[in-house]
């Protein structure tokens, strides 16, 4: 008997609340990378109207100039429309940024304290992270979240190079993807929801939508006669971005990994240095199970590690391969742990995580780009020399 489902996952564009205020935060981390490596980050944004709130802990040497960072975030997104309640210039910003705790950072400092273990580098938190990789598509990744991604950059390549003039950089995306097994069969439905000018008629947004952008990106073999298309289906969408709603950081975390397809241990990415397990060993798990399915040795496969703050291992490390895996699960987990240190510190100088590359990871998913480190298939052959 065939084994036939439907699966969705969405996207949000740059011009999305929560993807303006990971942006923003990310920004600062890289500012503060770029300045000073040994940075502590953990920023968070509030957007809302045209208010810009900061919040958090940061300790760093980096002297930084926050409002003008803030701006040229909002300014790269594309916010600068005359017509735009959120905009570049003229946003209110409101800084309540204080110093990293010093009992968490004790924990997190590779030197000796009162109450500690070990005097080595900790965990930043306690929490489990969750990586996958399989063979949907040739980044490696679930092909409902990729095709979503595909459909939101697109949309941003043609407001800000071809400079569609209707188009404003609030959009989201959702593709809902056939399965006959482990085989895609088609897409059963797309639907796209984007911000635009009062002059547009919705039958131009519709007729753009399908054919400059859902027909140019994905798959024509699996776009049907019956497929169904969803533009803007709430008949208008001129009130967008943090005019519309609020938007904070770390709201994204399912568009920003998997789309729902693998698991997620419930801590978010943007705005957070690599000491803190949330973001560095979600790279982490992502690398070695990308490795693990481009050494061939599973189809998919996910992984999972535990941290406990302050302590300098992991308190445990799981592979499922759900039955696609050429040998046993326990035995790839044994090759992974030979090939890669699951350790905070080494985490972070395996993947050289000490300097400004953040920015790049927070838009459509923080998974697929190539010229991100976790996204190597270096270690493939070790991994299959270890075996």
């Amino acid at each position: 008997m065939s084994n036939q489902f439907i699966f969705s996952s969405e996207s949000v564009g740059e011009g999305h609340p929560d993807k303006v205020a990971d942006y923003i935060s990310d920004s600062i981390l890289d500012a503060c990378l770029e300045q000073d490596p040994a940075s502590r980050v953990a920023c968070e944004t509030l957007v809302k109207s045209n208010c810009v709130i900061l919040a958090g802990e940061i300790t760093t040497n980096a002297k930084l100039n926050y409002e003008a960072i803030v701006r040229q975030a909002i300014r790269e997104i594309g916010y600068v429309n005359d017509d735009d309640v959120f905009h570049a210039d003229k946003v209110f910003i409101s800084n309540i940024l204080t110093a990293q705790s010093s009992d968490i950072a004790q924990g997190v400092d590779a030197s000796s304290a009162e109450g500690k273990d070990t005097a080595e580098q900790g965990a930043g938190d306690q929490g489990i992270m969750f990586g996958y990789a399989c063979t949907q598509t040739p980044e490696f990744m679930p092909a409902p979240v990729m095709f979503a991604h595909r459909l939101l950059r697109e949309m941003a390549r043609q407001r800000k190079e071809v400079q569609v003039p209707w188009l404003r950089p609030d959009v989201k995306s959702q593709v809902a993807v056939e399965y006959d097994g482990n085989k895609i069969v088609g897409i059963k439905n797309v639907v796209i929801s984007t911000q635009h000018t009062e002059a547009v008629s919705k039958a131009q947004i519709r007729e753009f939508c399908i054919e400059e952008v859902i027909r140019k990106v994905l798959p024509v073999e699996l776009l049907k006669d019956d497929t169904e298309y969803l533009i803007n289906p709430t008949g208008k969408f001129v009130i967008g971005g943090p005019q519309g709603d609020a938007g904070l950081t770390g709201r994204k975390i399912i568009v920003d990994t998997y789309g729902g397809w693998a698991r997620h241990g419930g801590g978010a990415f943007s705005g957070k240095d690599p000491s803190k397990v949330d973001r560095s060993a979600a790279y982490f798990t992502r690398w070695v199970a990308k490795n693990i399915v481009a050494a061939g040795l599973a189809e998919a496969c996910e992984l999972e590690v535990a941290y406990a703050i302050g302590h300098p291992y992991p308190t445990s490390i799981h592979v499922d391969t759900f039955g696609t895996g050429t040998v046993e699960d326990s035995k790839i987990a044994e090759a992974a742990q030979k090939v890669f240190s699951f350790k905070p510190a080494d985490i972070v100088s395996q993947l050289d995580l000490l300097r400004p590359i953040y920015r790049e990871s927070t838009h459509y998913g923080h998974f697929a780009k190539e010229n991100l480190p976790w996204e190597s298939t270096a270690k493939a052959e070790a991994l299959k020399a270890a075996l």
